[in-house]
């Protein structure tokens, strides 16, 4: 007798550890199930809506769903990536993330509604956004060494896109790595601060290849160096900055394709998989690249997540010792 109830009550067990093993293969081997919504938390027209699209054309190639991008904007990218963080954990549901998201956010928001590595599961980081700093032509500043000079003769100001913008705090880096004092002046867009930097109404500014290109061919911006440890395909007579006369100086954004935490490994996997296999296609490469992004062959997914961690603790430090404030 009591063999046979501690068989009844091994089976049943074993059984369910069974399921709970085969569940999730399952809901993988039947992942899509119907269409994905890729939310951008940024407007229609930009780079990231456009490789969002490039890649959400691929995806339904090989997924054999449609994917759908839809651009969700307000509150510095919060109420987008709200919206996934509550989401249902199933891989319908993902995110294309600025590093700002997952990263500054922590330290400029004090109560902010969603905590990025509780709240997301990484899949696929695909670029890095690098900057150039630039001046006004008008200024005698052909280097940083000559930027150093002018910044300890006279007052010089710096324009970013934004307070805790990505351009923003490489401003405070540049300013502590050099040091020497400069004025920030935030700006509501990135052509503002770049029209008002050649303008001569600030001295200088880091833009992004795909706004400040063309000022720069035009002779209205003039570069001193680039914010990546490499140099940018797009602009590849201007050196890094760790070349430029400040080693090690890099100041990037970067993007990040999450799904809800919960979500189940084996489909976190597949996506990462088939991520990382799109965007590794030459001519995907190659169009990166030319919108003055660094393509990124992905890390593994346990990689990302120490990668997310390591940012919001890099820049969070940032943004303390520079006595930065957010939003409440």
């Amino acid at each position: 007798m009591n063999c046979l109830i501690r068989r009844l009550v091994i089976v049943p067990t074993a059984a369910l550890a069974l399921v709970a093993v085969s569940l999730p293969r399952a809901l993988a081997q039947d992942y899509p199930s119907r269409p994905i919504t890729l939310i951008v938390p940024l407007g229609p027209g930009g780079v990231m809506d456009v490789i969002s699209r490039v890649l959400g054309q691929r995806l339904t190639e090989r997924l054999g769903k449609p994917v759908v991008i839809e651009n969700r904007t307000g509150g510095a990218t919060v109420m987008a990536a709200v919206a996934v963080a509550k989401a249902a954990p199933d891989g319908h549901t993902l995110l294309n993330a600025p590093s700002g998201t997952l990263s500054t956010n922590v330290a400029l928001h004090k109560a902010l509604p969603y905590d990025p590595p509780k709240d997301f599961a990484p899949i696929a980081l695909y670029a890095k956004i690098p900057f150039v700093l630039s001046v006004n032509p008008s200024l005698p500043v052909h280097s940083v060494a000559d930027l150093v000079r002018l910044a300890k003769e006279r007052p010089v100001s710096y324009g970013s896109t934004g307070t805790g913008s990505v351009q923003h705090l490489a401003g405070e880096l540049l300013k502590r790595r050099l040091g020497v004092e400069m004025t920030h002046v935030p700006y509501r867009g990135v052509m503002q601060s770049l029209t008002d930097l050649a303008a001569g109404h600030v001295q200088v500014a880091f833009a992004s290849p795909d706004s400040g290109m063309a000022l720069i061919k035009e002779g209205k911006l003039r570069p001193l160096g680039v914010s990546t440890l490499t140099r940018v395909n797009v602009l590849p007579d201007i050196p890094p900055l760790t070349e430029a006369g400040i080693p090690g100086f890099e100041a990037v954004g970067w993007h990040l394709i999450v799904a809800p935490a919960a979500t189940p490994p084996e489909i976190v996997g597949k996506l990462h998989t088939e991520i990382k296999r799109i965007m590794a296609a030459p001519e995907i490469v190659r169009q990166v690249a030319d919108m003055g992004l660094l393509p990124i062959d992905t890390p593994p997914v346990e990689e990302l997540r120490q990668f997310v961690r390591t940012e919001i603790a890099h820049w969070g430090a940032l943004v303390q010792q520079a006595g930065i404030t957010g939003t409440q």
